[in-house]
């Protein structure tokens, strides 16, 4: 076998400082990697989902745990609050029953803080609850795999910062921590705003934006200038790699083409049609418990969680960025769930405590995200990639801030993992482990070497023993 080996960051370079970056090649991988990656698709993007509230491990008349499946490790049913996700089963690792043991703080704010970063809740010197001490996953991830991309990573939000935040960024909302000074990152709220930033260069209203026209023309014909580098390159690859790079340009030309008639497509990457969010808010009054309601807005909801699914998928698709974190809301969720026909005075946070657990309530809601994870999975694996779609090399992380309403507990979570990015083991038919008792800080160091990154502890001192087994 040939010893010839390619960086992950080679290029194909043209003349000026014309380069297109190349796809993953087997060829970039160490010899002895190299036959391994017929079968492990490289982790090339990361999302987290943030749904608040918990689980239900009590369903209403003591009927028992409504989260967990029934079963073996790789033959179970899922349970009534998954059993949305039965379509997607089989690119799903449900994880079920670690203690988030650093959620150390207020009980929602901690709850938040902890799921991606592993830290503790900072406290001032003057004895008031800060942020992380430590930088997010998505953060670290998107550090590592970010090259050229638009972003680094895309934060959105659904309905945020509903209660005693007022709609500002506070520890009982934030989720995301910058990987080199830990500050906090905001999301985007507003889905006009995230059209435009990610998608409304492309065209506007139907005109052409003269500076976009420009700059688009600029980038027409470019692979005129690596051909011969092209052909070079190639009588030094093997089969599959010549195909994956035949593939890649071919998918650059198309996008070349289409740059005649905007918006921009390709085979993959495609403008997300604007929604009318005329009725939606992003921005409503707010009051401490709730009682200020915005009826259009909360009825929005399903039609803009949507609109920022489809654009957080093609945003991957078209490679903009390789990581992002989309939360349905804030751990109050102080929002009415109208298009449940639930009473339009009480809010998630009133059926989680404030109005004593009402267990048949909260299924109800966790049951109506799983259909809207399932929503979410089914698009990114609709992408086609050639021999995979855009789940396999993807890995989603489904999280939220607490495992159970009444009392707070983080003990006994339940978390979600799919796709199949860097190794990620969902089996035949979907799989699930238990991992009662053990930190969900080996959890993320899991997710972590999923993406290359191997380190052996995240997080706060003391809250991890290493990477989770039974991951890959």
């Amino acid at each position: 076998m040939s010893s010839f080996r390619l960086s992950r960051r080679a290029v194909l370079r043209g003349a000026g400082s014309i380069a297109i970056a190349l796809p993953w090649l087997e060829i970039m991988l160490p010899e002895r990697r190299a036959h391994a990656a017929a079968t492990t698709k490289p982790a090339n993007h990361f999302l987290a989902v943030f749904e608040p509230g918990g689980i239900v491990r009590n369903g209403a008349n003591n009927s028992g745990d409504r989260w967990s499946p029934k079963g073996t490790e790789t033959d179970f049913t899922l349970s009534p609050i998954l059993a949305p996700l039965a379509p997607i089963q089989k690119k799903l690792l449900i994880v079920d029953g670690p203690d988030m043991n650093s959620a150390v703080g207020e009980q929602h704010q901690a709850g938040i803080i902890a799921w991606l970063t592993g830290t503790k809740q900072a406290v001032a010197s003057d004895g008031s609850l800060q942020y992380s001490t430590g930088p997010s996953i998505d953060q670290v991830i998107a550090k590592k795999l970010y090259t050229n991309q638009k972003k680094k990573s895309i934060q959105m939000a659904v309905r945020w910062a509903t209660g005693k935040s007022h709609g500002s960024l506070s520890p009982i909302n934030c989720a995301n921590y910058d990987a080199d000074n830990n500050s906090p990152i905001g999301p985007l709220v507003d889905p006009q705003t995230i059209w435009k930033d990610l998608f409304g260069d492309l065209s506007s209203g139907g005109m052409v934006d003269p500076k976009a026209a420009a700059a688009l023309a600029r980038k027409k014909s470019i692979l005129d200038f690596v051909d011969k580098r092209y052909d070079a390159l190639s009588a030094r690859l093997g089969a599959s790699d010549k195909l994956r790079l035949q593939e890649h340009l071919s998918k650059i030309r198309e996008l070349e083409n289409s740059l005649q008639a905007l918006p921009t497509t390709s085979a993959t990457c495609t403008q997300v049609p604007n929604v009318n969010t005329s009725d939606y808010n992003p921005h409503p009054a707010y009051s401490d418990n709730g009682s200020v309601v915005d009826a259009s807005t909360d009825m929005a909801i399903p039609k803009v969680g949507k609109f920022m699914m489809d654009m957080m998928v093609m945003a991957f698709a078209c490679n903009m960025a390789p990581a992002g974190t989309l939360q349905w809301s804030d751990t109050e969720a102080k929002h009415t769930f109208p298009w449940l026909n639930l009473p339009m005075n009480q809010h998630h946070h009133f059926y989680q405590h404030d109005g004593g657990f009402q267990p048949a309530e909260c299924e109800k809601i966790c049951n109506w995200y799983a259909s809207q994870h399932l929503y979410l999975l089914q698009q990114l694996d609709a992408v086609n990639l050639g021999d995979h779609t855009l789940l396999d090399e993807t890995v989603v992380f489904f999280g939220t801030e607490l495992q159970e309403p009444p009392t707070h507990k983080k003990n006994n979570m339940g978390f979600l993992l799919a796709g199949g990015g860097g190794g990620l083991n969902t089996g035949t038919n979907g799989r699930w482990i238990q991992k009662k008792g053990e930190s969900h800080n080996n959890l993320l160091i899991a997710i972590l070497n999923l993406f290359g990154d191997n380190r052996t502890s995240f997080g706060s001192a003391g809250f991890s023993t290493g990477a989770m087994t039974g991951i890959v």
